[in-house]
């Protein structure tokens, strides 16, 4: 029978082990390996690997491209890209596939790019030797602390497999979460800017013709249509003063949000804007909830949980309150009163993380106030579409018809001066 060398990790001791095993065949050795308690890294057939010159592997790597380290690699890299590849290698490690292997094959998958480069890399450490969660560490920009430390955790309890399945059905929540709350900002960005457009080429082009016609008749015009083509001649002058205040009001809006202090105020102004302020306040407790959940449904400590959940956070208020819950739980209290002082999270939710913390099952409590928050995201969302389209017409329908009346006051005083 075929000779397996293989790599393993002894679940009980988290230590590493490295032997041989006799099978017909690669998945008799892969079974075999984790009936003695051993979950399998690499399995490769002795003859394979005797082969193999370290040269020859060398120039092996050196052909397929990818197969050396890029530090600076990770930008360009999409979010999406990164769960497909979660979910891929879910699947390939519940098929019983080793990690290299589903390494490799998933590295050949990928299309020429940064991504492809650097699971290349991360896929020639973890086959010298390396955990997959420290290969992953050196490109942040990829696999982030969050990802990293739940891969981590999966090593050492023995369980990455599931760990893998949950972390693919993480993020593919999150994105799905993300997606419906920048697809409800799309639609009256879209409208706002043609409407902006059209009424921009009314004021330059239309406008001055009437103008002219007014002025030729010299007629005497009323205080709306004085005020119409005022306004007229300013945004025809100063254009290019009113796209460069935009553009430097956003500019110093943003330098203003990566400031602490100017986050913070940016960031509690945005949860009080009517409607929307709903939207991204329900978003943030279902990303909160989750991400927590995840991390302590996974075996890491509550305490680097919550260091890991903040850094994931991009509101600063939900940042700010999570703070706030890691130094309370430090010094032995509660978790529960720290979130109802930020004022972000409800009574509801406040109450039910209190109940989950009394009973011992906070982690599951977390993974259901995301799901449900999940679900009122979703009806949020669409009372904020619903709301919208009456707004975007009835602004669209005021300015339309200020301007239609503006210049149809005049050409009645003229025809009732000819009649």
């Amino acid at each position: 029978m075929p000779n397996f060398q293989y790599k393993a990790l002894d679940r009980k001791t988290n230590k590493e082990v490295k032997d041989s095993i006799e099978a017909a065949n690669q998945g008799e050795a892969i079974a075999a390996i984790k009936r003695n308690g051993l979950l399998p890294i690499e399995v490769k057939e002795a003859k394979v690997r005797s082969q193999k010159t370290p040269g020859a592997a060398a120039k092996g790597d050196g052909g397929k491209g990818g197969g050396f380290s890029i530090p600076f690699l990770g930008g360009g890299v999409k979010a999406k890209q990164v769960t497909d590849f979660t979910r891929q290698l879910s699947t390939l490690t519940d098929a019983g596939l080793p990690m290299v292997q589903s390494l490799q094959i998933l590295t050949d998958m990928q299309p020429p790019g940064p991504f492809k480069a650097a699971l290349g890399s991360v896929s020639e450490e973890v086959q010298s030797g390396t955990m997959l969660s420290d290969g992953m560490s050196r490109y942040p920009k990829i696999w982030d602390k969050l990802y990293t430390n739940l891969i981590k955790a999966g090593e050492s309890a023995g369980a990455l497999e599931t760990i893998l399945r949950r972390l693919a059905e993480f993020r593919e929540k999150a994105q799905r979460l993300k997606k419906k709350v920048i697809g409800a900002l799309i639609y009256p960005i879209a409208v706002l800017t043609i409407a902006v457009g059209i009424l921009t080429f009314i004021m330059v082009v239309i406008v001055p013709k009437f103008e002219q016609i007014f002025e030729e008749l010299a007629i005497e015009l009323p205080p709306l249509t004085e005020v119409l083509i005022g306004f007229s001649r300013f945004v025809g002058s100063y254009w290019w003063m009113i796209g460069l205040g935009i553009i430097f009001t956003f500019f110093g809006l943003s330098v203003f949000r990566r400031t602490d202090a100017g986050g913070a105020i940016v960031d509690r102004m945005t949860l009080r804007v009517p409607v929307l302020g709903n939207v991204i306040r329900k978003s943030s407790v279902a990303r909160f909830t989750r991400t927590l959940g995840t991390l302590v449904t996974s075996g890491v400590g509550f305490l680097e949980a919550l260091d890991i959940t903040k850094s994931a956070t991009p509101n600063i208020v939900v940042r700010n309150a999570i703070q706030d819950v890691r130094d309370s739980v430090k010094e032995g209290e509660s978790i529960n009163e720290p979130l109802a002082r930020s004022g972000v999270f409800n009574d509801i939710v406040v109450n039910m993380i209190k109940v989950g913390e009394e009973t011992g099952e906070l982690d599951k409590m977390l993974v259901k106030i995301a799901d449900n928050y999940d679900e009122e995201v979703d009806e949020a969302v669409a009372a904020m579409m619903a709301l919208m389209e009456p707004l975007l017409i009835v602004f669209m329908g005021g300015a339309v018809g200020f301007i239609v009346i503006a210049l149809f006051l005049p050409l009645i005083e003229i025809i009732d001066q000819i009649s």
